[in-house]
């Protein structure tokens, strides 16, 4: 099951280095790196030396991950649990966009520009909008819980994300890759993985 977890985060990551999986499962870094090992033996994934590469699924991999996760779904007999959550889930998708472009762009005199971030009101105005919105997330990803507890780890992560931002270092909204909108775009590739949807 660990092994699933490890392999379904980086179909849903992309290539990514050891941290970054270790901090999208839960696992402690040694932990993670003995799947990734196991996994790469297996033909699952590859590990590509470069600054752009990292961990990343084989075609092999991608399709045995796919196998799991319509396995697993059938077996916890939750489809329709997780197809509800993720239609809610598409209602905030639109907002969640629309508040990543307000953080990147600022309307100055009816025109959007590049937001420098040296205007506090317009980006702690962006910040309570993230929160809302994330308030109204937080039933999705509980729901999403419940159907499949693989879906745990995402209420934590776009919670510390948030906590980030309130505590100051505003760039965990939307420009780091432990961001609110980063984990937000894996879940959203979960949910299509999960349910068979292409993207």
């Amino acid at each position: 099951m660990t092994d699933l977890l490890v392999l379904h985060t980086l179909r849903c990551m992309g290539f990514t280095d050891l941290e970054r999986v270790a901090e999208a499962t839960g696992l402690s870094i040694p932990e993670t790196e003995s799947h990734l090992i196991d996994l790469a033996v297996a033909g699952l994934v590859t590990k590509i030396p470069s600054p752009f590469g990292g961990w990343g699924l084989t075609e092999a991999g991608k399709a045995a991950d796919a196998r799991l996760v319509a396995e697993e779904l059938a077996a916890s007999g939750s489809l329709p649990e997780v197809a509800d959550a993720y239609e809610t889930f598409l209602g905030l998708n639109p907002e969640l966009l629309d508040l990543c472009s307000a953080w990147h762009m600022r309307p100055v005199g009816g025109v959007p520009e590049v937001n420098d971030h040296k205007d506090a009101a317009y980006d702690g105005r962006v910040l309570t909008r993230f929160t809302d919105l994330d308030r109204r997330a937080a039933p999705v990803c509980h729901s999403l819980t419940e159907a499949l507890p693989r879906f745990s780890r995402y209420r934590p992560r776009l919670a510390a994300a948030l906590a980030r931002a309130e505590a100051g270092a505003m760039e965990h909204l939307a420009d780091t890759t432990t961001s609110y909108h980063a984990v937000w775009f894996q879940l959203h590739e979960d949910l299509l993985v999960t349910l068979g949807i292409p993207r």
